[in-house]
């Protein structure tokens, strides 16, 4: 008969330890990292998208700190999301200027040739 109760007891005692939130260091890795790939290509604070996953990831890395770890698991995605997103307009920003540049060469070679003709 005893050991209902202690059973009742071990089993509300493992709902409420599922029931918190780990701490979200694997996505606060991947934000850090995230972060650092947008920077490695260019982007910088200048930039709406690059100075908000900036803003969000030192909110994370705070709720982390008061144990609020559900708050800091969302931060720190939508930190990776914003910087994912201004390394690729930066990473298009660039392609743009290629092509512009390939257009320029592919125009004067065409000038070139049809004045040799």
């Amino acid at each position: 008969m005893r050991i209902r109760p202690l059973f009742a007891v071990v089993a509300i005692t493992s709902l409420f330890g599922c029931a918190n939130d780990p701490a979200p260091t694997e996505q606060l890795k991947l934000t850090e990292q995230a972060v650092a790939q947008a920077t490695a290509v260019g982007a910088t604070d200048d930039e709406p998208d690059m100075a908000t996953a900036q803003s969000k990831l030192a909110q994370a890395q705070a709720s982390v700190a008061d144990k609020s770890f559900k708050q800091a698991r969302m931060q720190a995605e939508q930190a990776e999301l914003d910087a994912r997103l201004a390394e690729a307009k930066v990473l298009t920003e660039k392609s743009n200027e290629q092509l512009t540049q390939v257009n320029t060469r592919l125009d004067r070679l065409r000038k070139q040739l049809g004045a040799a003709q």
